[in-house]
């Protein structure tokens, strides 16, 4: 069965033959895959800007003495993972995690996009191991506020890999390993050439035979994560992406489980309750929705669309799909499409999805604050420290459902553990805070507020953030801030103060970023549901002692004024400062 092997994140259109794979997954078997060969380490504690040093022991302890809770250890120990988006902010905590709370773990089998092998060794140790893609994403963030220029582009790599290096996320298996620490990575990560976005997940026919037989448990961590995507390519990824990972996992000899890591607000409810329960359609998805037929929309809009307006088209085509079909935008939609297909896929096969909601710094571990790239509130939070906005279009009593990235890795991992039996049931999980411990908008803000009056990000006065009820109101008041600004700039020149009714080019293009970001937050600065979270709070009682100590994600503990102000904001701002100093002139 013909199928498109190349689904890119290109300028350029990409074919998709959607109808037919879709076909070709409701219809087992999968031809293809059907005939293959079945210590004392140094914890960061960061307090303010800076970190300080402690010592404390590697928490390695003995199956024995949590053998009465769900038995994560035990579980661990010689099992072999093929995880895919391990280059993601979660992937590599994730992998993290399992390397230091386990050191029997088997192998972890990392699916990587690359031309060959040399390439894929090239680009784990460059993306998982030491990342450097973390802050060119970030650099492309600033530059996105025009006030940057660009140095050069091999500069950019040669400092953002030494700032990094100097300060990694697995500097505490550095610290464990010593000396061996690097012979220890290359033995336990193993890159497999192949890619989410391809038929039989791009990997050849004779690697996909011999790993198939060693594979206990495959996570689905892989996903386009950008809200307004190319319809096109999200699909591909987040809605097609699964049902291929599935159909390779469910050829794995010694399959335990399939972990997929989907998001809170893959329901598209704004309002009440989401329940933890899989999504069905024509039960809690509307039976209007035909995954068959957006595929076949999709791939015709690719076939017709040309030329230099063909991304923004494709980007509103999924909007477009998205809201009329109830939910705000196109990751959502296609997450949500990704998840009906493991249930429409998966007949006697394990599974257990995980729904985080807005996945931010880490709490506790590796080390508090890690961060990779800007998260999705940061650019709110940058942008009123630096004095460019001073409101935000939104409710303050909505809920700011924010979850740190160490208890989303901490819940996967327990859950992995207690269904990773192979009996073949599904099971949901939202890792989410509004239910356990909520954080309202308000709240998030005046602790934004209370951080940066105290390390203030610019020297402009600092009020507290005003919340407009229309985008009008929104639009406005970062119009007269620019203005004043812009206004400010000429009287430096000598010129003349004027009313200043109008925005400079430049001006004008920082107005429709705010403007656009504005709308693109509008469902979650003004989102009023709760997430239920019975199952994920069953699971901690479920768990020993030692075991909530090793893997802790009791939402119920999370000190919000501690995590914001002494974790969260100086983890983001030491991020954002490392670009800055290091490879842009203000």
């Amino acid at each position: 069965m013909a199928m498109t092997t190349n689904l890119l994140a290109t300028s350029k259109a990409v074919k998709l033959h959607g109808v037919r794979f879709f076909s070709s997954f409701l219809s087992r078997p999968n031809h293809f895959l059907a005939c293959r060969l079945p210590q004392s380490i140094t914890r960061r504690v960061q307090t303010s800007c800076c970190y300080r040093e402690t010592s404390y022991k590697s928490p390695e302890p003995e199956p024995s003495s949590v053998s009465d809770g769900v038995g994560i250890i035990r579980f661990l120990k010689g099992k072999t993972y093929l995880i895919t988006g391990a280059t993601g902010f979660l992937g590599k905590v994730l992998i993290e995690k399992l390397l230091r709370a386990s050191l029997g773990i088997g192998k972890i089998f990392i699916l990587i996009k690359s031309k060959d092998q040399e390439s894929a060794n090239k680009r784990l140790y460059d993306e998982v191991l030491f990342p450097v893609s973390s802050l060119l994403f970030l650099f492309s963030f600033l530059f996105s506020f025009h006030q940057i220029k660009i140095v050069s582009i091999k500069k950019i790599v040669s400092i953002c890999s030494t700032q990094i290096i100097s300060s990694d996320l697995f500097s505490h298996l550095k610290q464990m390993h010593g000396r061996s620490y690097e012979e220890f990575m290359k033995s336990k990560l193993i890159p497999i050439i192949g890619e989410i976005g391809e038929e039989n997940l791009g990997i050849g026919s004779e690697v996909a035979a011999n790993i198939s037989g060693e594979i206990d448990v495959v996570i689905s961590c892989a996903g386009r994560t950008t809200f307004d995507d190319r319809y096109d390519l999200a699909i591909n990824v987040n809605a097609l992406g699964p049902g291929r990972l599935l159909s390779f996992a469910k050829d794995c000899k010694k399959l335990k489980l399939f972990l997929h890591i989907s998001t809170a607000y893959v329901t598209g409810k704004k309002e009440g309750t989401v329940l933890e329960t899989p999504l069905c359609i024509g039960k809690n998805i509307t039976s209007d929705l035909n995954i068959e037929h957006e595929l076949k929309l999709a791939s015709e809009a690719v076939r017709k669309l040309h030329g230099s307006g063909e991304i923004k088209k494709l980007k509103e085509l999924g909007i477009q799909r998205a809201q009329h079909y109830g939910w705000e935008n196109t990751y959502t939609f296609t997450k949500a499409m990704g998840e009906t297909l493991i249930q429409t896929m998966r007949e006697d096969a394990p599974v257990v999805i995980i729904r985080p909601s807005i996945i931010e710094s880490s709490y506790k571990e590796p080390f508090p604050g890690w961060l990779q790239g800007i998260r999705m509130s940061d650019p709110i939070i940058l942008a009123y420290g630096k004095g460019q906005i001073s409101g935000l279009w939104g409710d303050s009593q909505s809920f700011a459902d924010i979850i740190p990235v160490d208890m989303v890795v901490n819940a996967t991992i327990a859950a992995m553990a207690k269904h990773g039996c192979g009996n073949s049931d599904l099971k949901v999980y939202n890792v989410t805070s509004s239910h356990a411990n909520p954080l309202r908008v308000g709240e998030l803000m005046d602790l934004c507020y209370q951080h940066l009056y105290d390390f203030p990000l610019t020297v402009i006065d600092l009020a507290r953030m005003k919340f407009h009820s229309s985008l009008e109101s929104f639009t406005s008041s970062v119009f007269d801030i620019i203005a004043k600004q812009e206004r400010g700039t000429k009287n430096e020149g000598g010129e003349a103060e004027e009313s200043h009714t109008t925005l400079s080019f430049k001006g004008r293009g920082i107005l429709n970023y705010f403007v656009s970001l504005a709308r693109t937050y509008e469902p979650y600065t003004f989102f009023q549901a709760r997430f239920d979270d019975t199952n994920t709070r069953s699971l901690i009682q479920e768990m020993s002692m030692e075991e909530r100590k090793i893997f802790e994600f009791d939402i119920k503990s999370i000190d919000w004024e501690h995590y914001i102000v002494n974790v969260h904001l100086p983890g983001m701002i030491r991020l954002s400062n490392i670009v800055v100093s290091a490879v842009i002139e203000l």
